[in-house]
Protein backbone atom coordinates (compact mmCIF):
# COMPACT_ATOMS: atom_id res chain seq x y z
CA UNK A 1 0.00 0.00 0.00
CA UNK A 2 1.53 3.13 -1.07
CA UNK A 3 -0.28 5.86 0.33
CA UNK A 4 -2.24 6.59 3.74
CA UNK A 5 -5.81 6.03 4.84
CA UNK A 6 -8.06 6.17 7.22
CA UNK A 7 -10.94 3.45 7.96
CA UNK A 8 -13.86 4.12 10.67
CA UNK A 9 -15.72 1.51 12.53
CA UNK A 10 -19.21 2.88 13.64
CA UNK A 11 -22.08 1.71 15.95
CA UNK A 12 -25.45 3.12 16.05
CA UNK A 13 -24.23 5.89 13.96
CA UNK A 14 -21.06 7.07 15.95
CA UNK A 15 -17.90 6.21 15.30
CA UNK A 16 -16.63 3.62 17.41
CA UNK A 17 -12.96 2.72 16.32
CA UNK A 18 -10.52 4.51 13.70
CA UNK A 19 -7.36 3.08 12.29
CA UNK A 20 -4.97 5.66 10.49
CA UNK A 21 -3.25 3.21 8.12
CA UNK A 22 0.44 4.63 6.21
CA UNK A 23 2.31 2.91 3.48
CA UNK A 24 3.27 -0.09 3.88
CA UNK A 25 5.03 -2.99 2.16
CA UNK A 26 3.20 -6.17 1.44
CA UNK A 27 3.02 -8.84 4.53
CA UNK A 28 3.92 -6.27 7.00
CA UNK A 29 2.70 -7.00 10.39
CA UNK A 30 2.48 -5.14 13.30
CA UNK A 31 4.97 -6.34 16.34
CA UNK A 32 5.21 -3.54 18.69
CA UNK A 33 2.89 -0.55 19.80
CA UNK A 34 3.56 2.67 21.65
CA UNK A 35 1.47 5.09 23.03
CA UNK A 36 1.91 8.52 20.79
CA UNK A 37 -0.45 10.56 22.91
CA UNK A 38 -3.85 10.37 24.51
CA UNK A 39 -5.79 8.27 22.57
CA UNK A 40 -3.71 7.64 19.49
CA UNK A 41 -1.52 4.27 19.42
CA UNK A 42 1.28 3.89 16.89
CA UNK A 43 1.84 0.44 15.50
CA UNK A 44 5.62 -0.73 14.49
CA UNK A 45 7.29 -3.43 12.43
CA UNK A 46 10.05 -5.36 13.56
CA UNK A 47 12.27 -3.38 11.61
CA UNK A 48 10.64 -0.33 13.26
CA UNK A 49 8.74 1.13 10.71
CA UNK A 50 5.42 2.92 11.63
CA UNK A 51 2.55 0.94 9.79
CA UNK A 52 -0.70 2.84 11.10
CA UNK A 53 -2.20 4.91 14.14
CA UNK A 54 -5.18 3.37 15.94
CA UNK A 55 -7.31 6.09 17.26
CA UNK A 56 -9.12 4.38 20.32
CA UNK A 57 -10.74 8.06 21.12
CA UNK A 58 -12.12 8.95 17.60
CA UNK A 59 -14.92 11.65 18.62
CA UNK A 60 -12.14 13.50 21.03
CA UNK A 61 -9.41 13.08 18.07
CA UNK A 62 -7.68 16.75 17.00
CA UNK A 63 -6.22 17.66 13.71
CA UNK A 64 -3.28 18.82 15.30
CA UNK A 65 -2.53 15.92 17.75
CA UNK A 66 -2.72 13.49 14.78
CA UNK A 67 -0.36 15.65 12.91
CA UNK A 68 1.95 16.06 15.51
CA UNK A 69 2.30 11.97 16.44
CA UNK A 70 2.44 12.16 12.33
CA UNK A 71 5.47 14.53 11.86
CA UNK A 72 7.46 12.66 14.97
CA UNK A 73 7.23 9.50 13.24
CA UNK A 74 8.64 10.92 10.18
CA UNK A 75 5.35 11.64 8.12
CA UNK A 76 4.02 14.47 6.61
CA UNK A 77 0.91 15.90 8.19
CA UNK A 78 -2.81 15.50 7.07
CA UNK A 79 -5.77 17.83 5.76
CA UNK A 80 -9.29 18.41 7.49
CA UNK A 81 -10.71 16.50 4.83
CA UNK A 82 -8.04 13.35 5.86
CA UNK A 83 -9.99 12.61 8.61
CA UNK A 84 -13.65 14.13 7.75
CA UNK A 85 -15.21 11.03 7.97
CA UNK A 86 -14.72 10.66 12.20
CA UNK A 87 -16.85 14.29 11.79
CA UNK A 88 -19.63 12.81 9.56
CA UNK A 89 -21.36 10.82 12.52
Amino acid sequence: MRHSYLEVTYRKGRALAAYFYLPREQGDKSVRTEQADSGLLVDFTADGRAIGIEITSPSSLQLAQLNRVLESIGFTPVAKEDIAPLAAA
